[in-house]
């Protein structure tokens, strides 16, 4: 070596040492020595309506669309926690119908895991909801909760038969899990601007477990897992001293659906331990 390119080399080692080292990287690079890619995990599909989509977390993605999808809703907590890859296709005001036109195309063969919140919607719980709101002299409360019974028990397990088909014919060998609904209320009513009477708030409670019985019955027939919040919301509703679930909102979209510790604390945790098991 020329005594110049000697000196240069003892005044800077480091040259020297990427002078040795360069080499046995070049030869390395052939071999394919490199760090591993980071595989996908398992596609998990989340179906529905404003329940899954994380209406009432105040925190919406921004995705061109009217969805109010939320990274605090419980499908992205739990695609989060198991290492799932999402699809988020559970929307705001979706129908069994709306699943149907707008959501199910995203269910295929390779698909892992569904979870699948609808059937308020359809009832018109929100209209119903509205209804019971207003001072009992201006309303008929009795008759709109008549009504969405009358669907429940009579039209809409039709249509959860034809949906739940649906979604097993487009993937057989996925783990499906349908969620329910929570009891929004506990007998008082400390909102001002809304007038629910107690046993108004009975009843709506009861119309909210009969949805989750017809929910849970389409579901076992279909072999598919149920998650019913009813226990684990208890001591969470309305007016409680620590709500999952909103009370009448500004804006009112945001009334009457879980919070963020209603996702979190309340779906996610009875969600995860049953989105397992796909083959």
């Amino acid at each position: 070596m020329p005594a110049l390119a000697r000196s240069r080399f003892a005044r800077h080692p480091f040259r020297l040492l990427l002078a040795s080292v360069l080499p046995v990287l070049a030869a390395l690079v052939p071999l394919g020595v490199q760090a591993p890619a980071q595989a996908a995990g398992p596609s998990y599909v989340a179906l529905g309506d404003s329940y899954a989509s994380g209406v009432g977390t105040r925190s919406y993605i921004s995705d061109g669309t009217s969805c109010q999808r939320s990274t605090y809703a419980y499908p992205y907590l739990v695609a989060q926690q198991k290492g799932y890859t999402l699809n988020f296709k559970a929307c705001s005001g979706a129908t069994t119908s709306t699943v149907t036109n707008s959501q199910l195309s995203a269910v295929v063969s390779t698909t892992k895991y569904v979870t699948l919140s609808v059937g308020g919607n359809d009832a018109g719980f929100s209209s119903v909801i509205t209804e019971c709101a207003q001072p009992g002299w201006m309303s008929n409360c009795d008759g709109a909760i008549n009504n969405a019974q009358s669907f429940i028990n009579n039209t809409l397990p039709g249509r959860l038969s034809t949906l739940y088909a649906s979604i097993d014919s487009r993937a057989p060998s996925a783990v499906v899990v349908v969620t329910g609904y929570p009891r929004l209320f506990m007998g008082e009513d400390c909102n001002a601007g809304t007038w629910f009477s107690p046993s108004e708030q009975t009843r709506l409670n009861q119309t909210a477990d009969l949805l989750n019985q017809k929910l849970s019955a389409a579901a076992a027939a279909r072999g598919f897992k149920f998650a019913n919040p009813t226990s684990r919301f208890i001591g969470h509703a309305v007016c409680d001293d620590v709500e999952w679930v909103n009370g009448l909102s500004n804006p009112t979209s945001e009334s009457y659906h879980p919070n963020r510790l209603g996702q979190s604390s309340g779906y996610t945790p009875m969600v995860a331990p049953l989105l397992v098991g796909a083959a």
